[in-house]
C-alpha cells in the first residue's frame, strides 16, 4: 500500500509538469509580447501585444503590478483610450494590441501585464519596463520592443526538452513502479514453494 502510495506520487509529478508546459506553450501561442522593453527617462516607449485572431472581438487591458493576480489596471479596449501618459489601441486585423507610455518616469519602472479578458482564466503575458536614467529632452522617440525569433525558437526548444524530460520520467516511474510489482510477486511465489517444500519434508 505505501509502495502504491510512493508510485502514485511519482505518477503526478510528471504529469503536472506535463500539463503546465502544455498549457504555457498554449497561452504563449495565443498571446506574444516582448519580455523587457527599455525606455529613457522624459522619452516614451511602445508596447506590441500580439494575439490569436480567435480573440479580435475580447477586450484587452494593460496592467500594472509584479504579480499578476494583484496587478491595477491602466488603460483598456475596445476602444482607443488613454489615461495620464498612457494609452492603448487594438488593431483587429493585425491581431495586435499596443501601448504607449510617454513622458517616462522613475515611477514607471516596473512589471506589465499584456492581458486578453474572457470567461474563466483571462490570458495573459508579463512585460519587463525598465526606465534608464538618460534624459531625453523630447518625447516623440518611440522606442519598439518586439520578441526576437531567436528568443522565441530557444524558448520553444527548451519546452521541448523539458516535455521530453517529463515524458522520459514518466516512463521510468512505469518501470519501477512494474520492477517493484514483479519483485513482490517472486518473493511471495518463493516463500510459497518454501512453506510447501517445509509441510512436505514433515510428512
Amino acid at each position: 500500500m505505501k509502495t502504491s502510495g510512493v508510485s502514485l506520487g511519482l505518477f503526478n509529478a510528471p504529469v503536472l509538469c506535463l500539463f503546465w508546459l502544455t498549457k504555457h506553450s498554449v497561452d504563449s501561442v495565443q498571446l506574444s509580447a516582448p519580455e523587457v522593453v527599455t525606455g529613457a527617462y522624459g522619452g516614451s516607449v511602445t508596447v506590441s501585444c500580439q494575439y490569436d485572431s480567435q480573440f479580435r472581438d475580447y477586450t484587452k487591458y494593460w496592467c500594472k503590478g509584479s504579480i499578476y493576480e494583484l496587478c491595477d489596471i491602466v488603460v483598456r479596449t475596445p476602444r482607443r483610450q488613454q489615461k495620464g501618459t498612457s494609452s492603448i489601441a487594438d488593431d483587429k486585423e493585425a491581431g495586435v494590441f499596443t501601448v504607449t507610455i510617454t513622458s517616462l518616469t522613475a515611477s514607471d519602472d516596473d512589471m506589465y501585464w499584456c492581458v486578453i479578458a474572457r470567461s474563466g482564466r483571462n490570458i495573459f503575458s508579463g512585460v519587463k519596463l525598465s526606465v534608464s536614467n538618460t534624459v531625453i529632452t523630447t518625447t516623440t522617440t518611440t522606442a519598439t520592443t518586439i520578441p526576437e525569433q531567436d528568443e522565441i525558437s530557444w524558448w520553444a526548444t527548451l519546452r521541448w526538452i523539458l516535455f521530453i524530460l517529463m515524458l522520459c520520467c514518466l516512463v521510468s516511474t512505469h518501470i519501477a513502479e512494474w520492477r517493484i510489482t514483479a519483485a513482490g510477486k517472486i518473493r511471495r511465489h518463493q516463500q510459497l514453494q518454501f512453506q510447501t517444500s517445509v509441510v512436505e519434508s514433515h510428512r
